[in-house]
């Protein structure tokens, strides 16, 4: 193999060679002293240096010494040239033996070239290196006036790579200290950098630094671990103490020896609301989907979306997009060819509402596995719509789930929320028939055997359509005011692509515990957050004040809306599983027979427009439903 063509890394080949050939001379002067030219004469003294460093020079070239850069010379390079040392020595010993049985040298002689050898390899890229450090370091000293100080949390990997990268004369950031996220390594320090505290210790930490005239303008964190709760926290102090907040982006892979630029980026709303991740068993997962027929319904939805992105990775057989919005089907077609150009791929038209269109595309494509996320879930638009709503979330599910019987579906999974428990809108109420049809037809099927209905329930999904999180950023992005219902409402959230994780591995546990049918799946979201608060957090990572740069109004609840959210029903015994994430609820069960009757009543009535009617009709089948005055009916129509 050759050397690189670089002017640079032929100068380093040349160097080490001629260092081999000198490590030689100078460990056989150690060893004998002036003896070293009666013992060899000057010919094979000749000789015997040109064969080493012929060998040399072959090792040097098979080991690639000279792909890296002398200025970012590592801990790796040192390894590297302590490989080539030994095989180096080691070669030239295997041919002395074969040509004289070493009977021509002191065997203590290679010894001692191998630490020579070293010294000579090594020193000069120990010096070059310290050199170039000590010019940046010369650099980034004038240049300190106008980079920004930041305070890091964390001192470990992340924490040591962002100041390696801070060392560049254009980096943007300084380092001024460091806080141990788990109050540990305080004292010690970091590239010269000190541990100075712990997080509960912040507020010291920065007083101390004040005083020194380091005041630091920003809080960068670099520590993965931490959960939503301490984030938000960590945002809470860092705003009381005039700092903005930051993180470094996660490393999937650090590398000795190379200098990366790390960018810096703002705190996500998800990152104030994360959780420490559930543990997957992706196997099972995959299990469930690889080599199946997959058809998912509401495929350009915000949860149908993302369904149909996971459920591609793990390589069905073939995945039909059910989807009524044209935009939306076409935009997820579009992404998953790309995303996965070998896979079958079929996007149908088609509203869940249309008994031949469902029945004719499980017919025509036979899935095994369907997940059903159409619904309309906007709480004040169904409210003002009901027979719209009732249409899509009762009947439609029915027309599926029945769908799903008819042509021998393995598992259909129905995608529920926590506003179907003790429901106050429409919206609630009538996913709460869909959570009791699919149960009841669970329970049904068990005794033959046949089509596995599995229903998952969760809170609401950060940045999904309706969300809360895209108005107030709309909100931000014209100057204010955000717009909150009640300073007491509380929310569930988790991110869209959790909440998907957690339905497949959902999906995949319930096939495998029968002992589950009849139940319904929800997944652990944590602790709900006060939704003034996630406004207030969302203003101040703008680097704005809540209610001094943007106002946060108060306009009321809203139709059908209510101030806490609930994940179980009060009569609903829950147990926990022993997949972490998920538990498990036994809500009242009903006939399936029955309860399809009384769905088939609610389409009459919404199909011919009668919203109080169906309303009424509703609160029949889910008792704990009651219609509010304020919720507005639309006239019927003609």
């Amino acid at each position: 193999m050759k050397p690189s063509s670089l002017p640079r890394a032929q100068l380093a080949f040349l160097h080490d060679v001629f260092m081999a050939a000198l490590s030689f001379v100078l460990a056989l002067y150690l060893r004998l002293g002036d003896d070293a030219w009666i013992w060899w004469d000057r010919l094979d003294l000749g000789l015997a240096t040109a064969l080493f460093s012929l060998v040399a020079a072959t090792v040097f070239l098979s080991q690639r010494l000279y792909r890296g850069v002398w200025r970012y010379a590592s801990v790796n390079d040192m390894l590297a040239l302590a490989r080539a040392a030994t095989l180096t020595i080691l070669v030239f010993l295997l041919l002395l033996f074969l040509t004289s049985r070493l009977q021509s040298l002191p065997r203590s002689v290679l010894f001692i070239n191998w630490f020579v050898l070293m010294a000579l390899l090594g020193g000069p890229r120990f010096v070059y290196r310290m050199f170039k450090d000590h010019r940046q370091s010369r650099k980034r000293a004038e240049s300190d006036h106008v980079r920004v100080p930041v305070l890091l949390v964390g001192a470990g990997d992340e924490a040591e790579l962002f100041l390696r990268a801070a060392r560049s004369p254009d980096a943007e950031y300084r380092a001024v200290g460091l806080l141990s996220s788990r109050g540990a390594r305080v004292g010690r320090h970091i590239h010269g950098i000190d541990v100075l505290g712990s997080t509960d210790e912040m507020a010291d930490v920065v007083t101390s630094l004040r005083q020194k005239g380091q005041a630091p303008q920003r809080l960068v964190i670099t520590d993965h671990r931490l959960d939503g709760a301490e984030v938000r926290q960590l945002l809470d102090e860092a705003d009381r103490l005039g700092m903005t907040l930051a993180r470094i982006p996660r490393l999937m892979e650090l590398k000795d020896g190379v200098e990366e630029r790390v960018t810096m980026r703002s705190i996500a709303v998800e990152d104030l609301l994360g959780r420490p991740q559930a543990v997957l068993d992706r196997a099972a997962m995959e299990a469930m989907i690889k080599g199946r027929r997959v058809l998912v319904t509401g495929a350009g939805g915000s949860i149908g979306s993302e369904l149909v992105r996971q459920i591609s990775d793990f390589g069905p057989a073939s995945l039909v997009l059910f989807e009524a919005c044209e935009f939306n089907l076409y935009a997820i077609d579009q992404e998953i060819t790309t995303r996965q150009p070998d896979m079958e791929l079929i996007p149908l038209l088609g509203d869940v509402r249309d008994a031949a269109r469902v029945n004719g595309a499980m017919a025509h494509h036979r899935p095994e596995l369907v997940f059903h996320a159409a619904a309309l879930k906007h709480v004040p638009m169904v409210e003002y719509n009901p027979d719209e709503g009732i249409l899509t979330n009762c009947v439609g599910t029915r027309l599926v789930a029945d769908a799903c019987r008819a042509n021998g579906v393995s598992l259909m999974v129905q995608i529920s929320t926590d506003k179907a428990v003790n429901p106050t809108n429409v919206m609630g109420a009538s996913k709460r028939v869909a959570e009791m049809y699919a149960q009841a037809l669970d329970l049904a099927e068990s005794e033959r055997g046949g089509t596995r209905f599995v229903t998952v329930r969760f809170g609401n999904v950060l940045g999904s359509t309706g969300s809360v999180v895209p108005l107030f950023q709309k909100q931000l992005a014209e100057g204010g005011p955000i717009t909150v219902t009640h300073p007491d409402m509380t929310r569930y959230f988790m991110t869209v692509r959790e909440a998907v994780e957690l339905v497949l591995q959902a999906s995949a546990f319930g096939i495998g515990h029968p002992v589950y049918r009849g139940k319904i799946f929800v997944l652990d979201m944590g602790e709900p957050v006060k939704i003034v608060h996630l406004a207030r957090q969302m203003v101040r990572l703008a680097g704005l004040r809540p209610d001094v740069d943007v106002k946060i109004i108060f306009t009321g609840l809203r139709p059908g809306e209510k101030l806490f959210e609930e994940l179980f029903h009060g009569s609903e015994p829950t147990v926990a599983t022993e997949m972490p994430g998920i538990l498990v609820a036994e809500p009242r069960s009903a006939d399936a027979a029955d309860l399809g009757a009384a769905i088939d009543g609610l389409a009459r009535l919404c199909r011919d427009h009668d919203a109080d009617g169906a309303l009424a009709a509703l609160c029949r089948v889910v008792p704990e439903y009651t219609v509010t005055p304020n919720t507005p009916v639309p006239a019927p129509q003609d």
